[in-house]
């Protein structure tokens, strides 16, 4: 097992290249790149206009089991799979989602790979990057200002304040946040309001799905803020605040390049989370990427049941993504926690706990293959996992159709994952991939959320809460049936309870509440005691990154 000592002494001994090499390798001219330093750049949107290119990278999405303490290497494997495809001759690029510095303070830790399998540089993609975070911040919150100022100036618009839906944002997670009050001293109308984490902000979403500057302003015009005294919606356009919102967010929108310790471009542009949002880097990343790769390697947020189907739902259906293989990513160690191991415990051979928690690997295989894509299983090697622990799974997935591959990319790079790629390069050239969304868009919105619980969590039913009913039948009214849903839902389980692991079924997926995210173009069904504000641990991740004494930041994994 990996710890954040070796990860960081791994990145730092590693000899980077300079930005430029690594255009170049891409097929970047310098011309298009935006220096942030030696080693990161801007990718100029404008200056890859005037590039010819006849590429049409083929999308392979890696995703993953249910999430757990242990930890599954997604990123990771993403990282190792990219490199190894590069080193059996592939023209390819990884593009991944931007760390949010939520998670790197809280819980999770910096999101950024780990061991041989990393991209760097590693310190300035985990805290503020390009600064592209700081911009969908402010571009959200300059929009609920412009609200309430308009209020304050005598609400022309007829705006009712007790209707307001738009919320403000922060890259961070505080519980304390969650309702607030504003108007207080005189300042405006008294009313609550609230903080989201800004990757669950709309602004993000909308960010990571547009295909231009000019899709980026109307989407952003579109976004619903709230609702008219008689009862009609407001919209941004209104407000005339979508013009302003793209100047804060135009340099921000173009993607970031870096490269990973084996110097494979890569692409990290956009972060919603996939538990609250559609958790999917930009569409603008990856549409570059394809006109200048024969093999563009993605990754989407958490578990299948979340990432990925959002990725097929949402992001394939709107950018027009047909992908050919996916890769489901597991550990041993998470396998056995799936089965009821502690853990502290995790070291220690278990058999009868991996083949009970192979039934979350199960589900998460077959929902894939729902969508007709070809799927392989990517086993993120530890060192204490055991020729019988291994076995197990290996037979397992024969059952099902798939290959199991024990990869080592973290202790010995692109080496560890040769094997992976191999198989990855063979299914996306097989021809079997056959992508359908898993519902058409003529469905009612209830039937889709019905759909989504049923068919990819196993529910056996949903129990829409009458507010939330309401909702959903006035976005019908208003034109918005035919968009996609979005789940917001625990990543830690097919259900709504994050604490019923493995692969249950049968049970009743509550609906709290729905939001419409007209300018995204999806709704969002919020399940359960999901909150779209964080909240930090009992021993936050923050408590251990600090300066050292060379000046360098050590913690972040």
């Amino acid at each position: 097992m990996s710890t954040p000592l070796e990860d960081i002494t791994i990145a730092r001994q590693a000899v980077l290249r300079p930005i430029e090499e690594i255009g170049e390798k891409a097929g970047f001219p310098a011309s298009a790149l935006l220096r942030y330093g030696s080693y990161k750049a801007k990718v100029d949107m404008d200056a890859l206009k005037k590039v010819n290119t006849s590429a049409h990278g083929k999308v392979v999405l890696v995703t993953a089991i249910s999430p757990t303490a242990a930890g599954e290497g997604k990123t990771t494997t993403t990282i190792g799979l990219g490199d190894a495809m590069a080193a059996l001759g592939k023209k390819v690029m990884i593009c991944l989602r931007e760390p949010s510095l939520g998670p790197c303070f809280g819980m999770k830790g910096g999101a950024t790979g780990g061991g041989k399998a990393q991209v760097a540089p590693m310190d300035d993609i985990n805290l503020h990057f390009t600064g592209d975070f700081h911009a969908i911040t402010s571009a959200n919150n300059l929009l609920a200002a412009l609200i309430d100022n308009h209020i304050y100036w005598g609400n022309d618009l007829g705006i009712d304040p007790s209707k307001i839906t738009w919320r403000r944002v922060m890259d961070m997670n505080d519980r304390a946040l969650r309702q607030i009050v504003v108007g207080l001293g005189n300042n405006g109308q008294t009313r609550e309001d609230g903080f989201d984490i800004s990757v669950a902000s709309e602004v993000m979403a909308i960010f990571c799905l547009a295909r231009s500057l000019e899709d980026l302003e109307e989407r952003l015009g579109n976004i619903i803020i709230g609702q008219r005294f008689d009862k009609s919606f407001v919209r941004a356009k209104e407000l005339k605040a979508a013009p302003a919102m793209t100047a804060l967010l135009r340099d921000a929108f173009q993607p970031n390049l870096v490269q990973t310790l084996e110097h494979t471009p890569t692409l990290i542009h956009g972060g919603p989370f996939a538990n609250i949002a559609h958790g999917c880097n930009s569409v603008m990343a990856t549409d570059t990427a394809r006109k200048f790769a024969d093999y563009v390697i993605t990754e989407a947020g958490f578990g299948a049941d979340l990432g990925a189907e959002k990725f097929f739902d949402i992001k394939c259906r709107q950018a027009g993504l047909k992908p050919v293989a996916t890769v489901v990513v597991a550990t041993v160690r998470a396998l056995k926690m799936q089965g009821g191991v502690s853990k502290e415990n995790l070291g220690v051979e278990n058999v009868d706990a991996v083949k009970a928690g192979i039934t979350n690997l199960a589900r998460h295989i077959e929902n894939v293959q729902k969508y007709g894509i070809p799927a392989t299983v990517a086993i993120n090697h530890f060192t204490s996992d055991t020729e019988a622990e291994t076995e197990i799974i290996r037979q397992a997935c024969e059952k099902l159709g798939v290959t199991a591959h024990f990869a080592n990319h973290w202790a010995e790079g692109s080496k560890g994952a040769l094997g992976l790629a191999e198989e990855v390069v063979a299914l996306a050239e097989s021809g079997k991939a056959n992508f359908t969304p898993l519902y058409p868009d003529d469905l009612s919105l209830k039937e889709k959320i019905t759909k989504i619980a049923q068919s990819i969590y196993r529910a056996k039913d949903i129990d829409l809460s009458p507010a939330a009913k309401k909702k959903l039948d006035a976005f019908e009214e208003e034109g918005y049936g035919k968009l996609p849903v979005c789940m917001a839902k625990t990543q830690y389980s097919f259900s709504s309870n994050p604490k019923l692991l493995g692969a249950p079924e049968d049970f009743t997926l509550p609906i709290r509440d729905v939001r419409l995210s007209a300018g995204a173009g999806f709704v969002v069904a919020l399940c359960g005691e999901i909150m779209t504000m964080p909240g930090l641990g009992r021993a936050p991740a923050a408590h251990q990154i600090h300066v050292n004494q060379k000046g360098l930041i050590d913690g972040l994994f």
